[in-house]
């Protein structure tokens, strides 16, 4: 891995980030933004209570208004601190106040505010009880693209959670896996996420032998034997930006079917890559990987999306599924993971994250594609 990391982000930034989000809810037709605690504050603010709790923390931004922190009184000397602050007006509220009445003064009654995902179902029943002829709408419906296109700082930062997770696939494919437990690699994995950078290790999937048919299966007691193909995915955040990657390796010598079926996985993921360009629909990247593995006659095999977006969080929008008719623009990130899972015998799956340049798309992991071979 080499390269530093890009300089912290400024006031300045996340000015320009909430007075984007301001104008995109605007071309929405909603009234304006309320982010509670989480993903959406982190990118715009820079902000991360120390605790969430039943107080009511939220971001109120509208078109044509200063940004807004609503916060409890006694968590404003941290609120005051974040990066972001000076680039919105603060506004405490203390314990036997009513938080949502003073949300509401700063909110047009009648409006239609778009809301982040992870806000509690309390203070939304809250703010429809104070302003009953509002109504809402989540963030991912109404402006699924507000974190998607990433900046030059965060492409670098994306770029080097993406070294940290392939330093780590080189590492761990020289351990010993048979007679292991799955536990004991899920643990290397995420030693190694650790050791070359990440703060938080969100997960480490390791599906041996029948195990490896689940997508999701993360790890368990079963041993590690010889002839078992082992699906490795993982990933977390490296300075706040996420890394997924997912490369099968197999225990010894596989079987032609087995050789086969990751040949095919392997074509997949590159049809997929190669389909991503600037205004291609994102449909059309899961498209072309799944005609690949249907073409083998494992579609049925084949029970997932092909991919989704990636930033200060491991998936967000965009996702690479039927459906989905958002056109591709430079600078997005997001996952290209076909796979074939075959119930109680073996899955392989594939994944690199990948970026949309100006005339095509661009791999943030490198390590080999072709089949690993492990003790």
């Amino acid at each position: 891995m080499t390269g530093s990391t890009p300089a912290p982000f400024t006031a300045d930034d996340y000015r320009a980030r909430m007075e984007r989000a301001a104008r995109d809810a605007a071309d929405a037709g909603l009234a304006g933004l309320l982010v509670a605690p989480g993903p959406d504050m982190v990118w715009l603010t820079g902000y991360t209570p120390t605790a969430v709790t039943e107080r009511l923390t939220v971001l109120v931004l509208a078109p044509g208004r200063d940004p807004v922190l609503v916060v409890p009184t006694l968590e404003a000397p941290d609120a005051e601190h974040a990066t972001g602050a000076s680039a919105l007006t603060l506004r405490d509220w203390t314990d036997g106040k009513d938080p949502y009445a003073v949300t509401a003064a700063l909110l047009d009654a009648r409006g239609r505010f778009g809301i982040s995902d992870n806000t509690w179902a309390m203070h939304l029943l809250g703010l429809q009880r104070t302003l009953p002829d509002s109504s809402y709408a989540s963030l991912t419906d109404a402006l699924p693209m507000l974190r998607a296109v990433k900046d030059p700082a965060e492409l670098e930062l994306l770029a080097a959670a993406g070294a940290a997770a392939d330093a780590t696939f080189e590492e761990i494919r020289t351990v010993r896996f048979a007679g292991r437990r799955e536990s004991d690699v899920g643990h290397d994995l995420a030693g190694l996420l650790r050791r070359f950078g990440h703060s938080q290790v969100d997960f480490t999937i390791v599906g041996s032998g029948p195990n490896g048919a689940n997508p999701h299966h993360e790890v368990g007691d079963r041993v590690i034997q010889q002839g078992d193909m082992v699906v490795l995915d993982f990933g977390g955040l490296r300075d706040g930006y996420g890394s997924d990657t997912t490369r099968t390796v197999h225990v010894g010598e596989p079987t032609e079917e087995e050789r086969t079926v990751h040949d095919v996985v392997r074509a997949a993921q590159e049809a997929g890559f190669r389909a991503v360009r600037p205004g291609v629909a994102c449909q059309e990247v899961d498209r072309a990987a799944r005609a690949v593995i249907t073409d083998a006659g494992y579609g049925e095999y084949f029970i997932h999306r092909t991919g989704h977006g990636i930033g200060v969080t491991t998936h967000e929008p965009p996702y690479m599924i039927e459906g989905e008719e958002q056109p591709l623009v430079p600078g997005m990130c997001f996952s290209v993971e076909p796979g074939i899972y075959l119930p109680g015998r073996f899955g392989v799956r594939i994944e690199d994250i990948v970026t949309v340049t100006a005339d095509g798309g661009r791999r943030l992991n490198d390590t080999t594609r072709e089949m690993v071979i492990v003790d």
